[in-house]
């Protein structure tokens, strides 16, 4: 299933000289030629018309814990029907899922798959939460647009897990179906966010702000690179600026790192550097810091910021106990944000 099945239009572009089309789906704007694609090699110029190759074909579906993406303080312990297409609009260099995010759509093999089946399949799975992930879902944004019309149609709930490379029009369009979101921040400085990436860093923060301002739960991941984002400067001006800006009570997970992709002579991020970054948060007013990718003691715990007792407790993907009831803290009474019931 794909373009030429359906036929199906890019959301956001526009024809610039000649037969040349430029994408507006994100930031970069590439400017494509006729018979070209663009960045994320998911949109293709022909004949002056911007078609999307990332329709109906996802290369990746699975059945994930919620708490994986990760989100923690969104239908905490349920699972989470999970999708991909091939591409992505960054070319990171610690890139986890380059196998996919780093191949076009008719490059590797994938399912057939409408907004429509796919969200069939989804209830079959026995769950109401379907994420959009694994690559960057900008990339296939028309399909992830109309399942995700699809699916808050049947009642389901619907999140992002993403890069926050997205421009403003096309952000707002989704978010009427949008329910959560966990958003990758990966560092504070826009020379070794373009490094990293091939993105620059204020347009992720602007989505921060999109996605807050219109209600979608957010959560955000920074994995911790030794020598590119760990810091504690860099970390504290990360932290001060979220506090700045009404994220106190967004959750953050400082995610360890291990070598892979392009940087497999890059050591693992050492524990000590995540727990100093855990209380650099703390101590810049973040509520709810967690610590990922690594089993440390209560590092992936919530505790109410009032009584400081363990409200969910987590071993890996598992939650061991909940002590949430109706958004607040059973012990003291505390609102505790999120999606909860």
């Amino acid at each position: 299933m794909n373009a030429d099945k359906y036929q199906v239009l890019s959301r956001f572009q526009e024809k610039v000289e000649g037969n040349k089309v430029r994408c507006r789906i994100c930031p970069h704007n590439c400017v494509i030629p006729d018979g070209k694609t663009g960045i994320c090699r998911t949109r293709i110029n022909r004949n002056g018309t911007l078609l999307s190759l990332a329709y109906g074909n996802p290369c990746s579906v699975s059945i994930d814990p919620i708490e994986k993406k990760p989100l923690f303080h969104f239908f905490p312990g349920e699972k989470i029907f999970s999708l991909a297409t091939a591409g992505c609009n960054f070319r990171c260099l610690n890139c986890q899922n380059w196998q996919i995010s780093q191949s076009a759509p008719d490059e590797i093999s994938n399912y057939d798959l409408s907004p429509h089946e796919l969200v069939r399949q989804a209830e079959l799975s026995g769950t109401r939460l379907i994420a959009f992930t694994y690559t960057e879902p900008t990339v296939f944004y028309e399909y992830m647009y109309g399942t995700a019309q699809t699916a808050h149609s049947r009642g389901m709930k619907t999140v992002i897990v993403s890069n926050g490379y997205i421009n403003r029009e096309p952000l707002l369009e989704l978010i009427p179906y949008l329910d959560g979101a966990n958003i990758d921040l990966k560092c504070f400085d826009n020379a070794t966010y373009h490094r990293l990436t091939g993105g620059q860093l204020q347009p992720v923060l602007d989505t921060l702000k999109i996605l807050r301002e219109n209600k979608v739960w957010l959560e955000i991941t920074n994995l911790l690179i030794p020598s590119f984002n760990d810091k504690t400067e860099q970390i504290r001006s990360m932290c001060n600026w979220l506090a700045d800006n009404g994220f106190i009570d967004t959750p953050i997970h400082f995610s360890r790192f291990f070598p892979n992709y392009k940087l497999t002579e890059t050591p693992p991020t050492p524990i000590e550097t995540l727990i100093e970054a855990k209380n650099t948060a703390e101590n810049a007013g973040l509520k709810f810091v967690y610590i990922g990718n690594t089993h440390q003691p209560n590092g992936e715990n919530t505790s109410c910021p009032h009584c400081k007792r363990t409200i969910i407790g987590r071993t890996g993907f598992s939650v061991t106990e909940n002590h949430v009831v109706k958004g607040k803290c059973r012990f003291c009474g505390t609102t505790i944000p999120g999606v909860w019931e």
